[in-house]
Order: structure tokens, then sequence, then C-alpha cells
């Protein structure tokens, strides 16, 4: 039985001691590899379209373009590249900006390595990186940051059936899905089912870009909190 392809990585962070461990991390895991480094949003951006890593670890802060811009420009690229950004706790107004942007999810930046690399592996497979409880952390603070880059239309949920904007409602406010199934009283795999449909309906990648969704669609606001 072959051997699957290790995740490719991208390193961007302007500091050369923070990439060079990260590098050594990610090259001492099975399954994982480092194919390139970069200090500047502009390095990233090319690097990636060269290099077609399946996970960007990305910075905020970075000489010239920074990581929110460079996030967006590589996930507007047809690659499927996906972005996972590294913060720290006095960077959380940016979060919402970088979801925007197309990340995949966030990270701190002293979060343990076990679960970085974790993190890592759930990005690649197509998952949003937005448990429950990074989802209320991060309703919360949106309500601190109304003011930030916000656009002034979101996207149309007029194709939503009634059910979907539940589920939609629900994993917005940060409910996981055993906890939707148990309020709406239908199984996990119904939830999943609606979930999928989302999706597909609201061309979103995953349920990252859920949550963007239903505050840019105006179906949940940063002042309701959850149940």
């Amino acid at each position: 039985m072959n051997e699957p392809e290790p995740i490719r990585v991208l390193l961007a962070d302007d500091q050369e001691l923070l990439r060079g461990s990260l590098r050594l991390l990610v090259d001492s895991t099975p399954g994982l590899v480092a194919v390139g480094e970069a200090g500047t949003g502009t390095r990233a951006v090319e690097l990636a379209r060269a290099e077609r890593p399946d996970v960007v670890l990305m910075d905020v802060r970075m000489p010239g373009m920074d990581g929110i811009e460079a996030t967006r420009r590589i996930c507007a690229g047809p690659s499927g590249t996906r972005v996972l950004i590294l913060t720290t706790f006095d960077l959380d107004e940016y979060v919402y900006a970088g979801l925007r942007a197309g990340a995949s999810g966030f990270l701190l930046k002293n979060t343990p390595p076990a679960d970085l690399l974790a993190a890592i592996r759930v990005i690649a497979a197509g998952e949003g990186l937005l448990a429950p409880s990074v989802t209320r952390r991060l309703i919360a603070e949106f309500a601190q940051f109304t003011q930030f880059d916000r656009p002034r239309s979101g996207p149309s949920l007029d194709g939503l059936t009634v059910r979907e904007r539940e589920v939609l409602t629900l994993v917005a406010r940060g409910l996981s899905n055993l906890e939707i199934a148990a309020s709406l009283h239908v199984s996990t795999a119904t939830v999943k089912t609606h979930i999928g449909h989302l999706l597909a309906k609201l061309g979103a990648r995953d349920r990252a870009q859920l949550v963007i969704a239903a505050y840019e669609g105006g179906l949940v606001s940063t002042t309701q909190r959850r149940p």
C-alpha cells in the first residue's frame, strides 16, 4: 500500500528564529514537510504560487504586504491552498479580517506544538479550525471591533431553507454539531447534511467561512449571545 503524500506546509513570518523553529517542528513530524519560508507577505504569495502548498502558516504583521492581504491573494488563486493564521492576544482585531480574506482558521502563537501540528492536519483535510470555544471567543471579539473594515453587504442567504438558516445561525453562535442536533431535535448526520448544503449554496470552503457568511449576511450580529 502506497504511503500518502505528505502535507506540504509554507511558513510565513517575519521572525527568522520563529520560522526556523516551525520548520524544524514540521520537518520532524511524519506526514508533514516544509516547502518554503517567507519573511514578507509578498514573498509568501510568490512561494504559494510556485510551490502550491497544502497549508500556509501565516503571520499577520509582516513588512510590506501584511498577512491579511497575502491571505486574500493566496486564497483567490486556483491552487486550493489553505491558510492558517497565527496571531497573538493583542492581534485579535485582525482575526475577522483574516477569515474574510479566506483563511480557514487561526491559532495563537503560544499554542502547544502538538496542537499546532493537529491544526495543520485539520486545515489540510478541508475543515475550518473553529472549534466551538474558539467561535465563542471570536464572537466576543467581533463585538469589540465593530468599526473594523467590514463590508456594507454580505452574501445573499435568500436561497437557504428555513432549516438551513437555523443551522447556520447555530453554527455562527458557536455550537458544535452535537449541540445543534440536540437543539433542533435531529441527528448529527442530519446536521452534517445541512452543513454540506450550506457550504455548497454559500460557496464556503469550511465552517470558518460559514460563520463569516452568517455575520455578513445579517443572519446574526455581534450583539447576539450564545444561548
